[in-house]
């Protein structure tokens, strides 16, 4: 009720209900964009694939069913993602790049150009690599001559097509960051997942499954969807004490706050990091699976088979041990990046029993490791969570995909922070109490 009467109180509004129908636009453009088909795909062969390939069909809930069409978005917004969080491993590695952090605003600007600029020829390179994964991975061609050696100038007009529909969508969600709600790259996302939601849910329907399996599968999803929101949420305080200091006629400081250590600081990064690597050599070796060689075809295949998304016991293991390997790595840097001791230092505050500088930077440490391996275990479980759905529910056509739920969950939580506090600065009660 408190939801929904925050919600109504919203809408109320001029300005945010102008920022909300401004969003769902924005959204419905999407959606109109991601049915527009790249020229010369071959719309039966891909309803075949997707049919067969679990891989195929897990980049397609990333893709909002763009995939599925091999539209000019096929792609979505994750080159940007994948340039974002290059320049985030960049950032503590080259001097220059670090200086720019110092700078405040501008600084960040500057990197976020970098950002957009590395976008786009990882954009051109995966939409080379896109279609050449689905000719490898289909019985017949979806693109028939896709290639500079065979087709020049409809090869480039390809790669130049999907990389301008990339381009677009960030441009949307900007738009939506800047005049909108939410974090507009996010909720690109976040649409694209729950769009295809649905199909998901017609095709177990329409497979047989029982009502029963499927209550049992809707149980399932609720549960995690809470656990993940705990953990989401979950912080471990460390408490700050900030000195007295005199200047003029004034005293400033004397008060007692904290820092919020979150148990999952990487968000869904590392999950993103580990199914990258994991699909590498699935895509490599789907280039030698027609060669004429039977010893590399018989490698290939068992390379292919092995790493391919959800058919191999050996796949989930990786996949574990690689997130909550990832978790730890993506949260020490983001963790070295911030100096929260030097800050604290030069703002006069200190952790009481421990002395400011270094000591306070090794606790901190000691302190983050301890709640990120809680974290961390906890994204593997999630990570893995496909197939113990499937070995209980035995529902096969549903995907339950443990990035789209910590997509999903973290979107809905972060965009309604942001309405909690366009409500809260118009004195209204918002979504807690």
């Amino acid at each position: 009720m408190e939801l929904i009467n925050a919600l109504v109180s919203a809408w109320q509004l001029p300005d945010l209900r102008r920022k909300l129908l401004f969003t769902a636009f924005l959204l419905a453009v999407f959606r109109f964009i991601a049915h527009v088909p790249v020229p010369g795909a071959d719309a039966e062969a891909l309803t075949r694939l997707f049919q067969t390939n679990q891989l195929v069909g897990l980049l397609d809930l990333f893709s909002g069913g763009a995939m599925s069409t091999f539209s000019i978005a096929a792609m979505g917004v994750y080159p940007y993602i994948t340039a974002s969080i290059i320049m985030q491993l960049l950032v503590p590695i080259i001097p220059q790049l670090t200086e720019l952090t110092k700078e405040g605003e501008s600084g960040r600007n500057k990197i976020n150009q970098y950002t957009h600029w590395l976008t786009v020829p990882l954009a051109a390179l995966q939409a080379w690599g896109t279609p050449n994964l689905l000719n490898a991975s289909a019985p017949q061609p979806i693109i028939k001559d896709f290639g500079f050696g065979v087709n020049p100038l409809g090869t480039l007009a390809i790669i130049i097509t999907m990389t301008a529909g990339t381009v677009l969508l960030i441009w949307i969600g900007e738009l939506i960051t800047q005049y909108g709600i939410g974090n507009g790259i996010s909720i690109i996302i976040f649409g694209g997942i729950v769009a295809r939601l649905p199909p998901y849910v017609g095709q177990a329907i329409a497979g047989g499954s029982g009502l029963f399996t499927l209550l049992l599968f809707a149980l399932l999803a609720v549960v995690t969807v809470a656990a993940i929101v705990y953990v989401y949420e979950g912080v471990r305080r460390i408490p700050v004490q900030v000195a007295k200091r005199i200047r003029g006629n004034r005293m400033y400081g004397g008060q007692t706050t904290h820092i919020p250590l979150k148990v999952n600081s990487a968000g869904m990064i590392p999950l993103i990091f580990a199914q990258s690597i994991l699909l590498f050599p699935s895509v490599v070796a789907g280039y030698f699976l027609g060669v004429q060689n039977e010893t590399v075809r018989t490698i290939a295949n068992w390379i292919y088979t092995t790493f391919q998304a959800g058919t191999s016991p050996v796949y989930w293991v990786l996949y574990f041990l690689m997130v909550v390997g990832f978790t730890f790595f993506y949260t020490l840097v983001i963790f070295q990046q911030q100096n929260i001791a030097e800050n604290l230092q030069k703002q006069g505050g200190f952790v009481p029993g421990i002395r400011p500088g270094r000591p306070t930077a090794e606790y901190l440490l000691k302190v983050l490791t301890r709640i990120t391996l809680a974290g961390a275990l906890f994204l593997g479980i999630v990570a893995v969570l496909p197939v113990i759905a499937r070995a209980i529910t035995g529902v096969q056509a549903l995907t339950l995909s443990a990035t789209a739920f910590l997509i999903v969950v973290g979107v809905a939580l972060d965009t309604m922070r942001q309405l909690e506090a366009q409500l809260l600065m118009r004195n209204y009660r918002g979504f807690i109490r």
